[in-house]
Formats: C-alpha cells, sequence, structure tokens
C-alpha cells in the first residue's frame, strides 16, 4: 500500500478539479463561437477553422512549456495566472471586432489552459497513491467530457437569448469566480521557486513554431493545396524548427521536452497508440454528419444526436474502465477497451442509406465508451514515476501529444473518407448511375473503405498495447 505524504489529497483536488471543469465548460460554450462569429462578420463560413484552430495551437503548443513554468514558480501560482490568462483571453474573444483579433483572442485562451491542464494532471500524479491515479484520471477525463456534453446546449441558448458577445461575457464571470475560490483555497505551501535564470527560453520558443505549424500544416493542405507554397513552406520552416528544437534541448540543462523521459517505454507506445485509435473520435463524428448529409439529407437530427451519446460514452468509460487498472494490470485493461473501440468502428461497415439513429449511436457511444477507457488509462500509463520536481513538464508534456493526437486523426481519416466519396462519386456516374444514387453509394462505399483502415490502426494498437511494461509487480506466491 503506498504512503500518501498528504492525507487530505481528496479535500485538496477539489479546487483543481473546479479549473478544470471552467476549462470544459467554457469549451462547450464555445463551441458555437465559430459559426457565430463569422455570421456576425459576414465572412465565409470556413473561417471557423482557423478559429478554432487557434485555441488548438496555444493550448497543445504551450502546455510542456507552462506544466515546466509550473516546476518552477509552483502548482498555486501557475494555476491563477493560467486563470487570470484564460479570462483575458475570453475578454478579448467578447470584444474582437476582426478575424484577425479573434485568432488572437483565441490563442490566449489556449494559452490559460495550457497553463490549468498540466497543473491539474501533475496534482493527480503527485498527490494520489498510485492505486488511485486512475480513479482521479476519470474524475478528471468525467470532467472534461461531462461538461462537453452541457456545454453547448447552454452555450448556445444564452447566444440565442442575448448574442455571443453576452455569452463570452458569462464565460468571463465563471472565470472570475473559479479564480476566487482557487485563490482562497488552494494553501501556500512550503514550495522553494527556483530562479527563472536557467529556463529553457530557446527550447519554448521552439516548441511553440514547431507544434502551432504541425497543427496547421493539414488544413494548409486541404484548404489551400498540397502542392502550394504556403504548404511547402509551412513543412519546411517546421522541419528545420524540429531540427534545432532536438539540438537545443540535447544540450539544454533543464530543457522544456524532457527526453529522458519521453525515451521511457511507458511514455512511448500509448502516444504512439494515442496516434492510431484517439483521433478515431473526433473524426468518426465529423464523418457520421458528412454521412447522413450524403444518404439522408432531411434528417441531420439524427447525427446531432448520435454525437451526444457518443459523449456521454466517453464519459462513461473514463469512470467505469479507467479506475478499473487501479486494480488490474492496466494493458490489460486497455486491450478490452480498444476490443470495444474497434467494435464501435466495426459498426461502421452497416451503415446504409435508410440507417436509423440506433445504429449511428451504437457506433459512437460504444467507440466514446472504449475510447473514453483509453484515454484514462494512457495517462496513468504514460505518467507513472514521474517525480514532483518533474512532474509540471512531464503532464505538460504528455498534454501536447494527446491534444495533438485528436487533429491529427481528423487530418487523416476525415479527408480519407471526404475525397473518397467525391472519387466514387465521379466513378459511378461515369458509368450511367444516377447522380442521387451514384452519391449514395459512394458514401456507403467510402465508409467501409474507411472502416477497414481504422480497424487496421487498432489491431496495431492492440499489439503496442501487449508490448507494454508491467506498472504492478507480480505478486510472490
Amino acid at each position: 500500500m503506498s504512503t500518501v505524504a498528504n492525507p487530505n489529497y481528496k479535500k485538496g483536488f477539489v479546487p483543481f478539479a473546479i479549473a478544470a471543469l471552467l476549462v470544459s465548460l467554457i469549451g462547450g460554450f464555445t463551441a458555437v463561437l465559430g459559426p457565430a462569429f463569422v455570421a456576425d462578420q459576414g465572412i465565409d463560413y470556413n473561417n471557423t477553422t482557423w478559429i478554432s484552430l487557434a485555441l488548438a495551437m496555444s493550448s497543445a503548443a504551450c502546455a510542456p512549456i507552462l506544466g515546466k513554468l509550473g516546476d518552477v514558480l509552483g502548482r498555486r501560482t501557475t494555476l491563477l495566472l493560467g486563470i487570470v490568462i484564460f479570462a483575458a483571453g475570453n475578454v478579448l474573444t467578447a470584444v474582437a471586432t476582426s478575424l484577425i483579433f479573434m485568432l488572437a483572442a483565441r490563442f490566449i485562451v489556449g494559452i490559460g489552459t495550457a497553463a490549468i491542464s498540466p497543473i491539474v494532471m501533475a496534482y493527480i500524479v503527485t498527490e494520489y497513491p498510485q492505486e488511485e491515479t486512475g480513479k482521479a484520471f476519470g474524475l478528471y477525463m468525467l470532467i472534461s467530457s461531462g461538461a462537453v456534453v452541457v456545454g453547448p446546449t447552454c452555450g448556445g441558448l444564452i447566444m440565442n437569448a442575448a448574442g455571443w458577445r453576452v455569452m463570452m461575457w458569462v464565460c468571463v464571470a465563471l472565470c472570475v469566480a473559479v479564480f476566487i475560490i482557487c485563490a482562497f483555497s488552494i494553501k501556500k505551501t512550503a514550495f522553494e521557486k527556483k530562479s527563472m535564470a536557467g529556463f529553457d527560453k530557446p527550447g519554448a520558443a521552439l516548441v511553440v513554431v514547431f507544434f502551432s505549424l504541425f497543427l496547421c500544416i493539414p488544413s494548409f493542405g486541404q484548404n489551400i493545396g498540397w502542392s502550394s507554397t504556403a504548404f511547402i513552406g509551412a513543412a519546411a520552416v517546421a522541419l528545420v524548427a524540429l531540427f534545432i528544437l532536438v539540438m537545443v534541448e540535447k544540450k539544454a540543462k533543464s530543457p522544456i521536452m524532457n527526453g529522458k523521459f519521453m525515451a521511457r517505454k511507458e511514455f512511448v507506445l500509448p502516444v504512439l497508440i494515442l496516434f492510431l485509435t484517439q483521433g478515431l473520435m473526433m473524426a468518426n463524428m465529423t464523418n457520421v454528419i458528412v454521412f447522413v448529409r450524403y444518404t439522408q439529407p432531411d434528417n441531420v437530427i439524427i447525427s446531432s444526436f448520435a454525437i451526444s451519446i457518443m459523449y456521454i460514452g466517453m464519459s462513461l468509460g473514463s469512470v467505469i474502465i479507467g479506475p478499473v487498472a487501479d486494480k488490474k494490470e492496466p494493458k490489460t485493461v486497455l486491450t478490452f477497451s480498444l476490443v470495444l473501440t474497434a467494435i464501435g468502428c466495426a459498426l461502421m461497415y452497416l451503415f446504409k442509406a435508410d440507417s436509423s439513429v440506433a445504429i449511428f449511436a451504437a457506433s459512437l457511444g460504444i467507440l466514446g465508451f472504449g475510447l473514453g477507457g483509453n484515454a484514462t488509462i494512457f495517462m496513468k500509463v504514460a505518467l507513472s514515476g514521474l517525480s514532483s520536481e518533474v512532474a509540471g513538464s512531464g503532464t505538460g508534456t504528455y498534454g501536447l501529444f494527446r491534444d495533438i493526437s485528436a487533429p491529427f486523426g481528423v487530418a487523416v481519416f476525415v479527408p480519407m473518407f471526404a475525397n473518397g466519396v467525391t472519387a466514387n462519386i465521379a466513378k459511378y456516374a461515369s458509368g450511367g448511375m444516377e447522380e442521387g444514387a451514384a452519391t449514395v453509394k459512394a458514401a456507403i462505399s467510402s465508409i467501409q473503405t474507411l472502416t477497414l483502415v481504422e480497424l487496421g490502426c487498432i489491431v496495431v494498437g492492440i499489439i503496442l498495447v501487449r508490448m507494454l511494461p508491467r506498472i504492478y509487480q507480480k505478486k510472490e506466491a
């Protein structure tokens, strides 16, 4: 049984959980922000992609930097600073008058998110005993995914009643309330602040440049063209930044990207599996919406219902499957949850032109249930053995790779389906098939091809899971 240095670790987690709830709830609120803003400004709808990307870039790329800052300044100071930045970004969002202004505002919101999330995970890693981290990460995932279920609905109601700017001021008020709660409930500790003199500033700058470009490159390719100057230029700069980053981090005394931490099998394998499987959720959510629009254009509400089921499944997976890894070997539980993920994906092969909401909901719900369990257990495995001195940078680094795995999956699997539909429509139409019938047949054929590719990724993921080292030692007979 682990010895717990802080007997009040559960009570101490409450303000950190409230900060996590703030991020996820406002994230849900602002899911409806992009379309409302571009409509208000009278600009093209495809600009919503850049609004979402601005936040994703900073929240992912800045996570290891601000996690590292938490190791230097302490958890309390960094969390409160993150809430202030998060609130400031939402204030700027509320008063944004142009697309450039909005992009800058959402980038700042992402910086605040990048300060809050690693600190919450660092608390779990350092304060909870190992046999309870699965349960704690499950709670963290429940807070994150559960708020996403209700957030868009609440945000939409406020926006419809009073407009998107009022909705953003509500978000600012929530930030102020959470700051006050955290400031008074998180006790000051005897943490010894470290000097910023040795902080890896070149590494921090290069991390932001490389990972921001890494997230932008797929969008440049899809929206501007894979042979365009913008895509080639961004890819070239990203490669140069990556090369310099590796060189700088090798020489840094206290690197932002801790090579020793990342070289462990406990970190490398979960990250690889994340890229193979975790992006399936966002990708399949998008592809189901598109599939329904192709096959049942007058009944698009069924995809919205199925997506809600998916988020509920993810919430349940995080609190039902995740904590099992506190008692059983994590890789055994991960194998089970990946099998569930495969079942959810396999059901897509059965999609037809007249499919009911039941099969869409079953596919996405089971997929969400499996991936919710995966996400919780991956955190437990990848962050196992972290010392309190590097907990912030370690959780930030993991958070970076976790946050870019979903956009990566979208960048791969969404174009695969959409481009397949376009190609198949042309093929069937050239054979004399009527346009409507060709569209439906093309959508079904493309979703079936996509299903087989995704199942292949999951099989590889299961093989990698079986290669994970044991977290718990075998009990002696």
